[in-house]
């Protein structure tokens, strides 16, 4: 089908992405569907609501899914990235689309794409630049992959902001990954930085330092974001700072540094999930203005634990 907005697009992943995606595109009229595999859980609820509210059809499996879709987007976490492709390629159609949102190392991309290809699909991968909700389906989109440059018009037809990296696989995927070390890795020292000089009593002088070193930061606001972003999704970016770890292993170097960053991300999330931060699902959690406010629960639980 060449008109993108008669697609009956399918999503796989219905979490704060693939539901923002969900959002727009209904907003065109064009047919949504979207599978998660929490619809199987205690978590379904705001899922289901979610989906009645903007008219998205739940399918019950990833072939369920896969078999009625002329074009995939794949939104899960990294982990799962050559899984899920496992799963809908035993049910993907000739020439279906298959565009692999995941933050994935250059590696698992080209052996997802392996099995969507040898199924009959057509993959490409893309790749996320920046944080999605400021953007929605218009975040920066990297495709890489013998088809971007046949799917990036189509995407750019339906809302997408899309750009074509390479027509070899791994190309962009290798941007995401090398930019998330940076990104990743500045939340992960901003929160220990932060709640090590809380704990010292000297976070103005460190944050005025470095607003004299960075003047185009602003620390404090800064500081917030991270926060709330790594609370909120930590452990997702967790596992893609796995993946960016993998990538590095795959260029020859060992990841001292991503290595540190997955483990700070992920001991944030066993906070979270701990709830340290408030209950999940409220309009409290992860929404505090004031970074303090967050390191000072972190501290009073370490003081109590120590």
């Amino acid at each position: 089908m060449s008109d993108p907005k008669r697609w009956q697009i399918g999503l796989v992943g219905y979490g704060e992405v693939g539901r923002i995606l969900a959002e727009d595109l209904r907003q065109q009229d064009i047919k949504v569907a979207a599978y998660d595999i929490k619809l199987d859980g205690e978590q379904a609820a705001p899922l289901r609501d979610h989906a009645a509210k903007f008219g998205v059809v739940l399918a019950t499996s990833h072939a369920d899914l896969t078999a009625k879709s002329d074009f995939v987007v794949s939104a899960v976490t990294a982990s799962q990235a050559v899984p899920v492709a496992k799963a809908c390629a035993a049910a993907i159609n000739q020439g279906t689309w298959f565009l692999d949102f995941n933050s994935a190392s250059p590696g698992a991309k080209q052996r997802a794409a392996a099995l969507i290809d040898d199924a009959g699909g057509r993959y490409v991968e893309g790749a996320v630049m920046t944080s999605v909700p400021p953007y929605r389906i218009k975040v920066p989109l990297l495709l890489g992959g013998p088809g971007a440059r046949e799917l990036a018009p189509l995407l750019n037809a339906i809302g997408f902001a899309a750009k074509v990296a390479s027509d070899q696989l791994g190309v962009s995927s290798a941007v995401k990954m090398c930019r998330s070390i940076m990104i990743k890795g500045m939340e992960a020292m901003v929160i220990e930085s932060f709640t090590t000089a809380r704990a010292y009593g000297v976070e103005d002088a460190v944050l005025a330092s470095l607003a004299e070193t960075f003047p185009g930061i602003d620390w404090e606001k800064q500081g917030a974001y991270f926060f709330q972003r790594v609370i909120e999704h930590g452990r997702r970016r967790s596992e893609e700072v796995r993946e960016v770890a993998e990538t590095v292993r795959e260029a020859g170097l060992t990841p001292w540094s991503a290595q540190g960053t997955a483990e700070r991300q992920a001991w944030m999330a066993d906070l979270a999930d701990e709830g340290l931060f408030g209950t999940k699902g409220t309009k409290e959690f992860a929404r505090s203005a004031n970074w303090r406010t967050e390191a000072d629960r972190i501290l009073t639980k370490i003081k109590r634990e120590g």
